[in-house]
């Protein structure tokens, strides 16, 4: 995150407010734009069980077919 320039802030309002893309049973991904950022959309790949687990954030992010 911080080699992203990510705080911890801005991922808490990634996963609160940010658009959701399921890929399958437990896997999604969560992305929204964040204006003044040059590497939009950023996006945390996450996996949905019985907590939320971020397994990555990634910005330059393309939203395609998923």
């Amino acid at each position: 995150m911080a080699e992203r320039g990510i705080s911890e802030d801005l991922l808490f309002d990634l996963v609160e407010t940010g658009t959701t893309k399921q890929k399958d049973d437990t896997r999604i991904w969560i992305f929204k734009a964040y204006p003044g950022r040059g590497d939009n959309l950023i996006c945390a790949a996450a996996v949905l069980e019985d907590y939320l687990i971020i397994k990555t954030v990634m910005h330059h992010f393309q939203l395609e077919e998923i």
